[in-house]
C-alpha cells in the first residue's frame, strides 16, 4: 500500500496514578527526520522509542510530544543517614571536651545537620515504566499509520488518473507523428514542382530529403520509453511499500523525453501535447513528493 508522508496520531491513557499521552505528526521530508520532545524521566527510553517508531515510518519529518503526570505521592522519600549522624555525634563530644562546652545537641538540631536528612525521588520501576510508554506509543503510532495509508489511497488514484492522461497525449504524439512527414513530403513535392516549372521531379531527392526530415523529428524511442516509465510508475504504485524517491526518479526520467519531444517538434500540435505533457509530468512529481 502507499503511505502518505503526512500523518497524525494520538494516543492517551489515563488512571488513578497517572496520565500520559503521545502525539505523532509529520510532513514531507527527503529523508526520516525523527524529533522526540519527552520528560527526563523517560530519557533513557529514547534509542528504544526511535527503534520502535522506524518499524514503521522510512521517511518524513516527524515530530513526536510526549507529556506525563503523576497522580501519586510516593515518588519522594526521606531518606537519613545513620553513619553521616554517628559522624556529627562524635564529633560533637570531642568538641565538648575540647573546650568544657554544655551539652545541648538536641534530636531536631541533629536532624537539621547537613545531608542527616534529605529528600530523594523514589526510583522508577523501568520495566513498568516502558510498559506504560511503548504501548501508548504503539498505540499513537498506529492511528498515525492508518492516516497517512488513507491519504496515500487518495494520492494513488490521483496518480493513476494523472498518469491516464499522459498515457493519453503520448498515444496522440504516436498518432500525429507519421501524419507530419506525409505533409512534409507533400510540401515539399510542390514546392520543388513550382521551383521547377513543369520539369520532372527527382523523386529519389524527395524520398531521400523526407528521409532525413523524418529522422530529424522521429519521438518513437521517446514515445516508447515514456510508455514504459508510466507502465513502471503504475506498477510500483500497485506493489506499494517506500517508494517515494524511486518514483521520483522515474519522473525525472519522463520529464528529460517530453523535453525532447519538445525539442524535435516542427509541428505546433505535436508541440502542444508536449507542453502538456510536462506539465502532467510536474504534477506527477508534484504528488509524488508527499508518498513516503
Amino acid at each position: 500500500m502507499i503511505k502518505s508522508m503526512t500523518g497524525f496520531g494520538r494516543s492517551e491513557k489515563v488512571t488513578d496514578q497517572y496520565k500520559i499521552s503521545v502525539e505523532i505528526k509529520s510532513v514531507n521530508h527527503r529523508y526520516l527526520d525523527l524529533s522526540i520532545k519527552m520528560p527526563k524521566r523517560f530519557n533513557y527510553f529514547e534509542a528504544a522509542l526511535r527503534n520502535l517508531l522506524k518499524n514503521d515510518i522510512q521517511r518524513g519529518k516527524v515530530d513526536v510530544y510526549i507529556t506525563y503526570e503523576d497522580y501519586t505521592s510516593q515518588t519522594m522519600k526521606l531518606k537519613y543517614d545513620a553513619r553521616l549522624a554517628a559522624e556529627y555525634m562524635e564529633y560533637f563530644g570531642k568538641m565538648k571536651e575540647q573546650f568544657g562546652l554544655a551539652d545541648d545537641i538536641t534530636v531536631s538540631r541533629l536532624a537539621r545537620m547537613p545531608e542527616v536528612l534529605t529528600m530523594e525521588e523514589t526510583p522508577e520501576d523501568e520495566e513498568s515504566m516502558w510498559k506504560l510508554l511503548s504501548g501508548t506509543m504503539e498505540e499513537a503510532v498506529r492511528a498515525f499509520v492508518d492516516t497517512r495509508i488513507r491519504e496515500g489511497e487518495h494520492l494513488k488514484k490521483d496518480l493513476t488518473g494523472k498518469l491516464d492522461e499522459m498515457l493519453r497525449l503520448v498515444e496522440e504524439i504516436e498518432q500525429r507523428s507519421p501524419s507530419i512527414v506525409e505533409e512534409y513530403r507533400a510540401r515539399l513535392t510542390e514546392k520543388v514542382r513550382e521551383l521547377l516549372a513543369g520539369s520532372a521531379v527527382d523523386e529519389a531527392r524527395i524520398v531521400t530529403e523526407t528521409t532525413i526530415f523524418a529522422d530529424k523529428i522521429c519521438v518513437d524511442e521517446e514515445t516508447v520509453r515514456l510508455r514504459s516509465h508510466i507502465d513502471n510508475t503504475k506498477k510500483e504504485l500497485e506493489a506499494g511499500g517506500s517508494v517515494g524517491r524511486k518514483l521520483d526518479f522515474i519522473a525525472q526520467e519522463m520529464n528529460r523525453e517530453a523535453n525532447t519531444i519538445l525539442s524535435k517538434a516542427n509541428d505546433l500540435e505535436i508541440s502542444g501535447k508536449a507542453i502538456a505533457l510536462k506539465t502532467g509530468i510536474e504534477k506527477v512529481r508534484e504528488q509524488i513528493q508527499n508518498i513516503e
